[in-house]
């Protein structure tokens, strides 16, 4: 038998709350992966694995818990009796997660995110259905790279983004699409799977404590320079600016990034629209990356962790 392994972190879909009805008003990261398997259906050929490495709200989530997941991924993928990973994972940052997992892993086996929006108490819970889901890519033939399986779609990590603070289907790809749907436990195929080369291995990543600092600012009307020159009195590496539209600035605020610049802080531009990406000019004097903000940042730090 093949193994797959489900690391657990916590998230809603550990969550508990006094009422089956009281879909908002729970606490997050109170049950165990192992008893969050018990009501999912068995998978021929495969026997399941589970190990808690974190019990949080991924609002909570750091710098450290990333290195002890990505180490324990690194960990099982090695081992050749395993077919691939699941990590029940909070929703509100594992976009991130998944992002930081691939940059540093670029498995050739499947690393597969869920979670849920309601908590395991809920009258209608939507977590065994997610797991379940979770549990079919992992075991899908060809399948590889970090993903995100949300209410039956799969996104790949460079795409995938929180768009809805309480559907169920609160995951989107934009405008590049999700990779794949789950139906019934099979899998329908639309784009290929996440590939590449790592942007740093886990075995080069600092201790947390030593992780370069990157902060993000937002472009907005009236938006001035203040927040940057604090930031860089304060000692920042990097910043990463969400622009409006195209990644444009308002004049305060792209002068106080150049002056930054100029200083040795590493800037990136990114927009704040929710599709899209930065299409950059011969003009531009700060340079544009076709990533969310939250992911430029991620990219950053690790650029800058040399």
């Amino acid at each position: 038998m093949r193994k797959i392994l489900v690391l657990g972190t916590g998230g809603t879909i550990a969550g508990t709350a006094a009422s089956a009805s009281d879909n908002v008003g729970y606490q997050a990261a109170q049950v165990g992966v192992q008893h969050l398997l018990q009501g999912v259906p068995a998978l021929a050929g495969w026997q399941l694995q589970a190990e808690q490495v974190a019990q949080i709200d991924s609002k909570d989530m750091d710098f450290a818990v990333w290195v002890a997941l990505a180490q324990r991924c690194a960990h099982w993928l090695a081992q050749e009796d395993v077919g691939g990973i699941v990590i029940t994972h909070g929703t509100d940052t594992m976009e991130e997660t998944a992002f930081f997992l691939q940059s540093v892993l670029a498995p050739s086996k499947p690393v597969v995110l869920t979670g849920a929006m309601r908590p395991s108490t809920s009258a209608a819970p939507d977590g065994p259905q997610n797991l379940a889901d979770a549990l079919a890519v992992a075991a899908a033939p060809g399948a590889r790279g970090v993903c995100v399986v949300f209410a039956g779609t799969v996104h790949g990590p460079r795409d995938v983004a929180k768009a809805h603070n309480y559907r169920l289907d609160a995951f989107t790809s934009g405008d590049a699409g999700p990779l794949a749907h789950v139906e019934e436990g099979r899998l329908r195929q639309l784009r290929e799977w996440s590939a590449g080369e790592a942007l740093r291995t886990v075995d080069s990543l600092r201790p947390p404590a030593d992780w370069p600092r990157v902060e993000i600012v937002l472009n907005h009307a009236g938006a001035g320079g203040s927040m940057v020159r604090a930031s860089v009195a304060d000692g920042v590496r990097g910043l990463v600016v969400a622009g409006t539209g195209n990644g444009t600035l308002h004049h305060a605020l792209e002068d106080a990034l150049l002056r930054a610049q100029e200083a040795g802080v590493a800037v990136r531009r990114t927009t704040r629209c929710a599709q899209g990406v930065v299409i950059e000019t011969a003009q531009d004097k700060l340079q544009a990356v076709p990533l969310s903000p939250v992911k430029a940042r991620i990219a950053l730090i690790l650029a800058l962790m040399h």
